[in-house]
């Protein structure tokens, strides 16, 4: 075999990007003083036309079957719902989050959780002590789980252990906190790096799968909120899951965004309270707990995470601004999306808001994605503006298009269940296309259909100008 050679190479840390030279700023990713070189093995020369040594691969057919993929239950069912009912034994999940979110309380909780129920589990922090694990679980309440710690950043070390003196498997579970304090020893960089974090992944993930040990690996995040490191780090993995909220909020949501043996966009709602992370089996009550009755610009979507409906309160304040430029804040929704909603508004509807600040919030610490919440979005601007406050009891679902139609969404009738089941007697959703044949059935509730956006401005009162607010 030919000796692979190395060479210098110049990786961005935040997104892996390769450049020929050292530069103050990646051009990939925009991030400042992120580019350091790296050692890197260059790849043998290719097998060219010998062939001989390699094996055939055996082929079958779609239709031969499969036997149902084993899952280990982990007792926390907002945990299970997201990666598919259950842990996969040898499957790899990698968990990222802000600091501080309670990435390393929620697996704590997990492995404690499972080792209870004779599950063999370890938990392998990089970046605490022992006796920091060991504070933690006691303020948990779970200094009696049968759960073995060690605080290890060497990858052969960590894979020797997956081992017992028989050779086959010590643990069913292990915990990596965090991938990024990993090292491997044969690779002549510093933990963190780029190369490092994508070799120890590879390395662990390999004999994890070779022993049908499940791997939860901890992931550090970039300022965007990505997982930091190579882009490659996802792919290897079978389960992404992202861990979200704000540290103003005591609400915590879990989010699948890749997953190999089960749906993504799944969520799972937490509350971070003095015993660490609780379910939230019921989230939608827990984000309208605190809803004001009768106060304008507050609006309730009924969205859907994945295959859960989930009903929030939209918020929005309008006012006039004070500056040349009107402010546009917007705090768990996508501002480009505000925008458009604004400019449609004003050409499509008439609704001027050229003169006014505009403030939107998803109440909760929740972040929403769809399209879906476009009308709630709208109709809290247009309840903002006129100082009409929306029925109380009225739920709001629609996507808006840039000619002011309100377009279909998906799984209405599931969004209604969920409203109804929470006292709302009426609703706002866009008019079925004429092309399904899909009845949609009421709950019980008032619903009222819309085909464009100016048939729900005329409900308002036209607001007043940015003049008639100064007067």
């Amino acid at each position: 075999m030919a000796k692979a050679s190395s060479k210098a190479q110049f990786i961005c840390q935040s997104c892996g990007a390769v450049h020929s030279r050292w530069m103050g700023k990646c051009e990939a990713c925009g991030e400042w003083n992120s580019i350091v070189e790296e050692r890197v093995e260059a790849a043998p020369k290719g097998l060219g036309g010998n062939t001989k040594k390699g094996n055939v691969i055996q082929f079958e057919d779609l239709k031969s079957e499969s036997p149902v993929l084993p899952r280990a239950n982990s007792g926390i069912s907002e945990f299970d719902r997201v990666v598919g009912g259950g842990l996969v034994p040898g499957s790899a999940v990698l968990i990222g989050g802000d600091p501080g979110i309670g990435k390393s309380t929620l697996l704590l909780q997990l492995v404690c959780t499972l080792a209870k129920m004779n599950v063999h589990c370890a938990y392998i922090s990089g970046e605490e002590a022992v006796d920091q694990v060991r504070l933690r679980a006691k303020r948990l309440d779970l200094a009696d789980s049968p759960v073995d710690l060690a605080s290890a950043t060497n990858v052969r070390d960590i894979v020797k252990s997956m081992t017992n003196d028989n050779g086959k498997k010590a643990y069913d579970i292990m915990v990596i906190d965090s991938i990024q304090t990993m090292y491997v020893d044969t690779v002549d960089s510093a933990p963190g790096t780029v190369t490092q974090v994508r070799t120890s992944t590879q390395e662990l993930i390999r004999n994890s799968k070779r022993l049908g040990i499940t791997l939860l690996i901890v992931g550090h995040v970039t300022k965007e909120g990505t997982i930091a490191g190579p882009r490659v780090l996802e792919h290897m993995v079978d389960t992404v899951l992202y861990f979200e909220g704000d540290r103003g909020h005591q609400f915590r949501i879990l989010r699948g965004v890749k997953n190999r043996f089960g749906p993504t966009d799944e969520i799972g709602v937490f509350e971070m309270a003095g015993v660490g992370l609780v379910e939230v089996q019921n989230p939608s009550a827990l984000f309208l707990s605190e809803r004001s009755e009768n106060v304008p610009g507050s609006a309730v979507l009924a969205g859907l995470e994945g295959s859960r409906p989930v009903l929030v309160e939209i918020q929005a304040l309008v006012a006039p601004t004070a500056y040349s430029t009107p402010k546009r804040a917007v705090v768990g929704w996508a501002a480009n999306r505000l925008s458009m909603i604004l400019a449609v508004l004003e050409a499509r509807c008439g609704f001027i808001l050229a003169g006014m600040d505009v403030y939107l919030n998803v109440a909760g610490g929740l972040r929403i994605s769809e399209p879906a919440a476009d009308l709630a979005v709208a109709v809290a601007i247009i309840s903002a503006a006129s100082g009409d406050p929306v029925p109380h009891d009225t739920v709001i679902m629609g996507e808006i298009g840039l000619a002011g139609e309100i377009r279909h969404v998906s799984q209405p009738d599931l969004r209604l269940k969920e409203a109804a089941k929470l006292g709302f007697k009426a609703a706002f959703i866009p008019k079925p296309p004429k092309s399904s044949n899909q009845k949609l059935s009421d709950h019980g509730m008032k619903v009222e259909s819309f085909e464009r956006l100016d048939q729900i401005t005329k409900l308002f009162k036209k607001p007043p100008s940015k003049h008639e607010y100064d007067d």
